[in-house]
């Protein structure tokens, strides 16, 4: 079975956006180092290189080359434009939506369009053929953890305080939910990598 761990970047206070999506100073991170990924990023879909800490590099790289599918949701897909058919990790991306795929987007990249997270998640973890799966936090991770669906919960924090915006666990209610202790811990430049097993 693949692992599945919800994930993103989020403030001290627990936002991964502000009201607008707009996603502030979270990902500074991701370009302040001196140790680029060493992925197949995209720069012109995604900002420019990834250049991250020596303390992050391993770490982001690794996720990056063990996830196979990743699970967002259509706001995302929306904002983003689904990356140009190129996210930046995973061979496939599955999108939950009411709405279909546009037509003529990318035919040839791997994205499928299901009606419900719990679909979203099986479909991921089947393409995923035994690597990991990533699920985008928000509203998705959280109704994800909530369907017991979740193995493990990751967060980059950076040390900002929003105060207000995009909730991390989105609008989860079904708390309070007990994590295990962190099984990864690294503090790299402006930003902390946490990983929490999800008690069963």
């Amino acid at each position: 079975m693949a692992v599945r761990y919800l994930h993103a970047v989020v403030s001290v206070d627990g936002f991964i956006a502000d009201e607008h999506d707009d996603v502030g100073p979270l990902h500074d991170w991701y370009f302040n180092g001196d140790h680029p990924l060493e992925v197949e990023d995209h720069p012109e879909v995604h900002s420019g290189p990834f250049r991250v800490s020596a303390a992050s590099v391993d770490y982001v790289s690794g996720i990056w080359t063990r996830q196979k599918a990743l699970v967002i949701g259509r706001r995302l897909f929306d904002q983003t434009n689904g990356w140009e058919g190129h996210p930046p990790a995973s061979d496939h991306v599955v999108v939950v939506s009411h709405r279909p795929k546009p037509a003529g987007w990318h035919p040839e990249a791997s994205y499928h369009f299901v009606g419900s997270v719990a679909e979203a998640v099986d479909l991921a973890t089947e393409l995923a053929e035994g690597g990991e799966v990533g699920i985008t936090a928000g509203d998705i991770g959280g109704q994800a953890l909530a369907l017991g669906l979740v193995d493990y919960v990751a967060m980059d924090v950076v040390p900002a305080v929003f105060g207000s915006g995009k909730r991390y666990f989105g609008s989860f209610a079904d708390g309070p939910l007990l994590l295990d202790s962190p099984d990864v811990l690294i503090q790299g430049e402006g930003v902390l990598h946490l990983r929490y097993p999800v008690r069963r």
